[in-house]
């Protein structure tokens, strides 16, 4: 089983958010079987047995075992990955494109950047998963508590200055071996958690300062 399986495909995406499929997919993180998986989500076997077989259809459960009890086999089946990410690419013509309006104060354009960093982080996963090899990849994740809107603004200065530095001291455009790779840097408040009574999140607070 894989730790996270990117879903590209637009029919994967949407069998894998209907409801009943998606708490199939969460309790196949231990193998079952349909009648195993009737008993623990309280569903009938036969509704079990048509979403497995459309979940099997797309890739996203795959047959763990068969044990035979006389004359019935019983297919056993696990999750292909623990979680699961849809790619942008799934969502074709209409997926995020931050080509469209670059602006590095935009929090739409860092969403699509996001986007964008999910479906080719995605595609390479897909294609190293077929080849049987590892991506190549670097990530820092950090929290940082501003005094200030100046603070903040001061640092995605020396941010942006140091990212650029960096970049133009090791790309090499001659390079005949060289091998293109994106840098994506991003900075944003942290949302609040969103209360146990309420499905919806407030919205961000304005920044007096």
């Amino acid at each position: 089983m894989l730790d996270v399986a990117v879903i590209e495909e637009p029919g994967a995406a949407e069998s894998s958010l209907d409801p009943i499929r998606s708490r199939i997919l969460a309790a196949l993180a231990e193998p079952g079987s349909a009648a195993m998986l009737a008993g623990r989500l309280g569903l009938p076997r036969q509704k079990v047995n048509y979403h497995l077989k459309e979940l099997e259809r797309h890739g996203l459960v795959e047959l763990a075992e068969e044990r035979r009890k006389g004359n019935v086999t019983e297919r056993v089946f696990r999750a292909t990955a623990a979680s699961y990410v849809i790619s942008p690419s799934a969502l074709a013509a209409v997926s995020p494109d931050p080509s469209r309006s670059p602006d590095q104060l935009s929090a739409r354009w860092l969403l699509a950047l996001g986007a964008r960093l999910v479906q080719e982080v995605g595609s390479l996963l897909t294609g190293a998963a077929r080849a049987k090899q590892r991506v190549a990849s670097f990530g820092i994740d950090a929290e940082v508590r501003f005094a200030s809107a100046a603070d903040r603004a001061a640092f995605a200065e020396e941010l942006a200055q140091s990212v650029a530095g960096l970049v133009s001291r090791y790309h090499d455009e001659s390079a005949p071996q060289g091998r293109r790779h994106r840098v994506v840097v991003g900075l944003h408040q942290i949302p609040d958690p969103i209360p146990a009574e309420s499905q919806q999140p407030d919205a961000p607070q304005e920044d007096p300062r």
